[in-house]
């Protein structure tokens, strides 16, 4: 079974990477991507898909339905780029200035369409099989919309699974984490807001861009003094705002934080100190301080029994010398954690994407998505389907 369907995706491998290629070259940002899932129907109505539109504006839900089996399996790709500008010579770099898939998720949408297309042709299952096209995973809550728009009431699953490349690890080999597999993601602001002055005249004002400072610095300490050593979390202060003239002592500043953790208490922990320091810290000053908590995604967890029923099919798939099932958690977040919440018995896979000195990690404006892994990953998507829907 193997040998025959890596040998059909493989037949197909320049037309997808053309495909890959295309996307590539036409990003569209989170709840924007109108022309790729365009596409994506199109694709998915000429094999004989039944098609779902409109949950979270531009997702895609592709069903198609085999036999008499009973079991429903899900299956998930992200489709959204990123606000960035590329740094690239290939000749599909992207054509839309300040816009770049420097994540891979046109990878991640060519490759399942590619599963999806030999899965229709052959048939070799017997159940149904629901393709999800997410909008939006890089705001950390297109899966979220999805699922409030009733991914999960149209379209139960019984087991959902989802990819993601990663540089750093080997080409085209597969690796898995039972558990906590990434972190949660919290975007957090504070306004601090002192009194306003002169900067020759530093006593009659209340600095709100020094007390910023002073909160940036206190919030490290939640790590280091409040978080057990064996958990892992982490704050990070990615924007400071506050005036622009040097001779101006401001009345506001903004901090802008995300904040990352891979267990649900310790989440709640860093979060409530978090309010704590920041307003007790202004207050010292004499200022106050204002923590907004913008959005958040959870603890991504995969289910052991999804987990381990996906490393078998690696495992017979590509022999055991190419598949990792204990990888390290990583304290990026993916909001497939919503998804896994509603539906648990699931599990969130990576592929690697090349470990050569040099290869940029996701989010580089330098980011190459490895066209080779498109192939495997395919394959590994057929697979499973055939397994889990005998």
């Amino acid at each position: 079974m193997a040998n025959k369907i890596i040998d059909a995706i493989q037949a197909t491998q320049e037309k997808y990477t053309e495909i890959r290629r295309t996307i590539h070259q036409h990003p569209e940002l989170g709840f924007e991507e109108v022309k790729t899932s365009d596409m994506v129907a199109t694709f998915l109505e000429s094999w004989g898909y039944k098609v779902k539109r409109g949950l979270a504006k531009t997702g895609v839900v592709g069903t198609l339905k085999v036999g008499d089996g009973t079991k429903r399996l899900g299956l998930r790709a992200d489709m959204d780029g990123l606000p960035i500008v590329e740094h690239n010579d290939k000749p599909w770099i992207s054509t839309i200035p300040g816009k770049f898939h420097g994540c891979g998720h046109d990878g991640h949408t060519t490759i399942l369409l590619c599963a999806a297309e030999y899965l229709a042709k052959t048939k070799n299952f017997d159940g149904t099989l629901h393709v999800i096209f997410q909008p939006a995973e890089e705001l950390l809550y297109g899966g979220r919309v999805m699922i409030d728009d009733g991914l999960f009431k149209l379209f139960p699953c019984d087991k959902i699974f989802a990819l993601h490349n990663m540089p750093g690890l080997k080409t085209g080999e597969f690796y898995f984490k039972k558990g906590p597999m990434m972190a949660s993601a919290d975007t957090v602001h504070i306004e601090v807001t002192g009194v306003g002055g002169h900067g020759a005249m530093p006593e009659k004002s209340i600095d709100a861009g020094l007390i910023a400072c002073y909160i940036s610095t206190a919030l490290q300490s939640i790590v280091s003094r409040n978080v057990s050593p064996q958990e892992a979390a982490v704050i990070t202060v990615g924007s400071i705002q506050s005036g622009d003239a040097p001779n101006v002592i401001n009345a506001k500043a903004l901090l802008k934080l995300t904040v990352r953790s891979l267990h649900p208490d310790v989440r709640t922990l860093v979060l409530k100190r978090i309010t704590e320091i920041a307003t007790l810290q202004a207050e010292s000053f004499g200022a106050t301080a204002e923590v907004k908590h913008i959005n958040g995604s959870p603890v991504l967890v995969n289910g052991d029994e999804a987990t381990e029923f996906a490393i078998q099919v690696a495992k017979e798939m590509f022999g055991e010398d190419k598949v990792h099932p204990n990888a390290s958690p990583l304290m990026g977040s993916e909001d497939f954690a919503f998804m896994l919440e509603e539906s648990p018995d699931g599990c969130y896979l990576m592929v690697g994407n090349g470990d050569e000195p040099g290869c940029c990690m996701v989010h580089n404006p330098g980011y190459i998505f490895k066209d080779e892994i498109i192939t495997p990953a395919a394959s590994y998507w057929c697979a499973l389907t055939e397994a889990y829907l005998k």
